[in-house]
């Protein structure tokens, strides 16, 4: 990312500005007669009937590795399988905006959009998204509580490192966000986190999710992370489908 971009200072709403910074994946039927190898008075000491049968317990010690090599492989494979499903249910997937989510109502005015622009294109450039959206959304009962929700879709291999590196994105004058944890994802699964960006106007909340199939971000102005993780599984659910 730029220079320009990254040092981009953005505010929106009244009383609430956010210091955040952009930092920037077989054998002869004529076989010989077996040689008797056995010493003299060997016979007697261990009758026929009584010898120690070596062969079986190595023929039954080769059938004891053999059916662990089994298992084992059919766990491996259980696991890919639970692997492969859960990438093919999560990997089509569909982010929108509409004009309201979680009883919040989407934000059109030009200042609105064009902090919605920003956020969404710092996102994009931060990794390789199929298609990205940005929205503001306003609390009716308190303008300084709007949410700024950025993200896209995409195919994403590994979720939860995709997603850190998201936070890694999310910085403001005093370092990244900090003190991230997980959180509950909610039905839609995946991983959700949240944490705190810290600047001189005050705390935000920060919580963003990633699954197979999309990853976003949300600043909470005015919320704790309880507040902000709650929000977003209920926003996720309004703007986030799967074909």
């Amino acid at each position: 990312m730029t220079a320009d971009v990254r040092h981009h200072r953005f505010a929106y709403g009244d009383g609430m500005s956010d210091d955040s910074l952009f930092a920037r994946r077989p054998g002869s039927s004529t076989e010989p007669e077996p040689i008797d190898v056995t010493p003299a008075g060997r016979d007697e000491e261990f009758p026929t009937d009584e010898r120690p049968s070596r062969p079986a317990k190595a023929s039954r010690r080769r059938r004891i590795v053999g059916g662990l090599v089994l298992v084992a492989g059919l766990v491996g494979a259980g696991v890919v399988g639970s692997a492969v499903l859960r990438i093919t249910q999560q990997k089509d997937t569909t982010l929108s905006t509409p004009p309201t989510a979680a009883g919040l109502k989407r934000d059109t005015s030009e200042r609105a959009q064009t902090t919605a622009d920003y956020l969404r294109t710092a996102f994009a450039a931060g990794i390789d998204l199929d298609e990205s959206v940005g929205a503001v959304y306003g609390d009716p009962a308190e303008s300084e509580r709007s949410v700024l929700l950025f993200g896209g879709t995409t195919l994403l291999w590994s979720p939860e490192r995709d997603l850190d590196s998201m936070f890694d994105l999310v910085a403001d004058d005093t370092g990244a966000v900090s003190d991230v944890r997980k959180v509950e994802a909610g039905p839609l699964g995946g991983v959700m986190k949240c944490g705190v960006s810290r600047g001189s106007d005050g705390d935000i909340s920060v919580c963003g999710w990633a699954d197979h199939g999309s990853i976003a971000i949300a600043l909470f102005p005015g919320r704790d992370t309880g507040e902000g993780a709650a929000l977003l599984r209920d926003i996720r659910s309004d703007v986030q489908t799967r074909d």
